[in-house]
């Protein structure tokens, strides 16, 4: 039974903030470890995987009923999700300038409000729509300013068609997971995470997974890809899809400040700027759906105390 925490209405709001805050030194760990595409996809993968099936483990009253809902149609729907979202994740930031990857998984609550309108008739709110309009525009400038170097057309292409990628299946992820809460979280996203590693081992070679700093992979996918990966996935039990969707792009604007602080790697006037956009609309939508929320709250516990 849900407790007055999480029936109030900003609770879905907030754990998306702390997973996204969480999530924002993910691309600072990556740089760090110093390897290509596949073999970060490959180590990513093995320790988020392993560490989300412990906890399900762990925690899990009801294992086979778990196991039973993997091989269901919304089980699998989310491995594979988590399984193409790490894979072109890892692939296009290896592959094609960050900044044009980035400004596909943008598009992600766009994505979550067609797919949760089209699947659960749900509809998003007016000041959703402005916010992801405010935010768009601040992405936009942030990684279009963003001062990197020019690349082939061909990489460029691949980079937007892998963050178009990531961000249908982030929005598909949080719609699917609204609309079964009762599919064990962990477990589905532990699978498709330690498939998309086994993927990264095979092309890499087990010979060569040893390169780079394996202790910065360890920290993004046993702390900080977990932690920020099932406080996202459970919010969107709470809040709309679109809401969690928009929420995650903090990530975008505040993972290079992570990169600037510790190595030294210069922000542009522009991405400053468009970070600057993209906190403070996010900050001003919190506030909004935070006094809208206990406003609601407040007449629905004056109702039921009558």
């Amino acid at each position: 039974m849900a407790g007055p925490v999480t029936r109030h209405p900003a609770f879905g709001l907030m754990l998306a903030a702390f997973g996204a805050l969480v999530l924002t030194p993910d691309a600072m760990l990556l740089r760090l470890s110093g390897m290509n595409g596949p073999q970060m996809l490959g180590w990513r993968g093995i320790f988020m995987g392993t560490s989300l099936i412990v906890i399900w483990a762990l925690t899990s009253r009801a294992r086979r009923a778990d196991l039973a809902l993997l091989t269901s149609g919304a089980g699998v729907a989310i491995a594979c999700c988590q399984f193409f979202n790490s894979s072109l994740f890892a692939l296009g930031i290896a592959a094609a300038p960050v900044a044009i990857v980035l400004f596909g998984i943008a598009t992600t609550p766009i994505w979550a409000a067609l797919f949760a309108w089209a699947l659960l008739g749900e509809r998003t709110a007016n000041a959703t729509w402005i916010t992801i309009a405010v935010v768009a525009l601040g992405i936009g400038i942030a990684v279009l300013g963003g001062g990197e170097a020019s690349a082939t057309p061909g990489a460029v292409v691949f980079g937007a068609v892998a963050g178009l990628g990531v961000a249908m299946m982030l929005a598909m992820n949080f719609v699917v997971l609204r609309s079964r809460p009762a599919l064990p979280i962990p477990l589905l996203i532990g699978v498709g995470a330690l498939c998309a590693g086994a993927a990264g081992v095979m092309v890499t070679g087990p010979a060569q997974m040893t390169d780079g700093n394996v202790w910065a992979i360890a920290i993004t996918g046993c702390i900080i890809l977990p932690v920020s990966f099932l406080s996202l996935s459970f919010a969107s039990r709470y809040t709309a899809a679109s809401n969690v969707s928009l929420l995650l792009l903090l990530e975008t604007v505040l993972g290079p400040a992570w990169v600037w602080l510790v190595l030294d790697e210069a922000l542009t006037p522009p991405m400053v700027l468009g970070g600057g956009i993209v906190v403070g609309a996010i900050a001003l939508y919190l506030l909004h759906a935070r006094r809208k929320g206990r406003r609601r709250y407040a007449k629905t516990t004056n109702l039921a105390a009558k």
